[in-house]
């Protein structure tokens, strides 16, 4: 088992990002999850290099290799390559990071107006990336993924299966997971993560769901109802944009399923013994 989620892959967050537990790990290998610091921030292309050793190792020991994990950047950065995107400017990352959305919106409609026209306004992160593309490179992230390279899907026997399940039972389950998460130790973890002296302010682990409502529980700024409510809410919008990116950006060929009995994989996947 090869984990593509970009959360799991940090080992301060096996609680918040629903990491496999102990006993489910001792079941199957695990790989890639929660090997990771998370003062060291995992970019797909970091994570999309890992993974095609995992894949090699684990075929080189006869095993089966399946990735899981809800992180469409990840998977298509592994299996269609990634752009050859020089390193950003340090000055021009900060100048654009410290704009507010609005005004990089903005900027970015003037410089690159096909990014714009295409991304949400409050986009933060993706209308960040493309100016900072921009203007540190001379050319368009669009440009740039014109051409990609280090992807493994030509060269693999790839099953793939998308999981859709019911939307009612999906944002129930989000829900009730989020109310064991801050009973079972969710709070704890995020408390040793704010601990941490060598985390960087902007390290994406602080960014995951659930560590800035914690955060903001454990400095007096919003109650356990309202910081769990907080976190509900933020988990159901982001299962909603990852429905709709896995429900419409793969290919149309890839199967989909609302359902995947745990006794009959085989009929989903009929390459494993």
């Amino acid at each position: 088992m090869i984990n593509a989620d970009a959360s799991q892959v940090y080992r301060d967050l096996r609680i918040l990002s629903a990491r496999p537990d102990a006993a489910d790990e001792a079941r199957v290998s695990h790989l890639l999850f929660g090997y990771r610091d998370g003062a060291a921030a995992c970019s797909a292309a970091q994570w999309a290099a890992d993974a095609r050793t995992a894949i090699e190792t684990a075929q080189n020991e006869g095993q089966l290799p399946i990735l899981v994990g809800g992180t469409g950047l990840y998977l298509r950065t592994l299996l269609d390559g990634i752009a050859p995107v020089p390193e950003i400017d340090a000055a021009v990352r900060a100048e654009v990071r410290a704009m507010p959305v609005a005004e990089a919106h903005a900027a970015l409609t003037r410089e690159d107006p096909a990014a714009a026209a295409r991304l949400a306004p409050a986009d933060t992160t993706r209308v960040g990336r493309s100016l900072e593309v921009v203007r540190s490179t001379g050319r368009t992230l669009a440009d740039w993924q014109a051409t990609r390279s280090g992807g493994i899907g030509a060269s693999i026997d790839l099953h793939p299966l998308i999981l859709l399940p019911e939307r009612e039972d999906l944002v129930a389950r989000c829900d009730a997971r989020l109310i064991e998460m801050f009973d079972t130790g969710g709070v704890e973890e995020v408390a040793a993560l704010l601990a941490r002296t060598d985390l960087p302010a902007d390290a994406p682990v602080r960014r995951a769901i659930g560590v800035p409502e914690i955060t903001a529980m454990l400095a007096g700024s919003l109650t356990r109802e309202a910081a769990l409510a907080a976190a509900q809410l933020a988990t159901r919008r982001y299962a909603k944009r990852q429905y709709t990116w896995f429900r419409h950006q793969p290919p149309a060929e890839w199967p989909r399923t609302s359902h995947v009995p745990k006794d009959n994989l085989k009929e989903y996947f009929n390459i494993i013994p």
